[in-house]
């Protein structure tokens, strides 16, 4: 069965929700199905981010979050690839590569400088992914954080 890719419609929360919430797990967080769709209900209506989804038949089996920033050097949008999943029983088909180049494919279309990720250092299967499609590794910039 093939998958289309487009962008998530409100219709699709509930089963979005629960990917995103294996997602998060998959990062250490603790479930919480209501909390993820609230979450992913709110940057859906405020326009903070675009969600494109992976349809298999009448159900979701991946998605990838973008999140627009902006390039000072550039003078242009730019945009962070912030979330990428995919479900278990979906991987290993090209579901991830399609989800990427659907956001490349939007970040060029939205006339972006670039986009940008991050994956854990431990996460091998994900750089060996970016890899594979394009993605370089930045080893010219450090990145920091400051929790609140």
């Amino acid at each position: 069965m093939s998958e289309s890719i487009d962008i998530a419609r409100t219709s699709d929360l509930m089963p979005l929700a629960s990917l995103f919430d294996a997602y998060r797990q998959f990062y250490g967080k603790p479930g919480d199905v209501d909390a993820a769709r609230a979450f992913l209900a709110d940057r859906m209506h405020s326009g903070e981010s675009r969600i494109f989804v992976a349809r298999q038949g009448d159900g979701i089996v991946g998605f990838t979050q973008l999140y627009p920033i902006f390039s000072s050097v550039s003078l242009r949008r730019a945009w962070l690839l912030n979330d990428l999943y995919v479900a278990l029983d979906a991987r290993g088909r090209g579901v991830a590569e399609r989800l990427l180049k659907a956001a490349v494919d939007h970040g060029r279309e939205s006339g972006a400088a670039w986009l940008m990720l991050q994956t854990g250092q431990d996460n091998d299967i994900a750089q060996r992914l970016y890899e594979r499609c394009g993605w370089r590794r930045d080893d010219t910039f450090l990145s920091y954080t400051f929790l609140l």
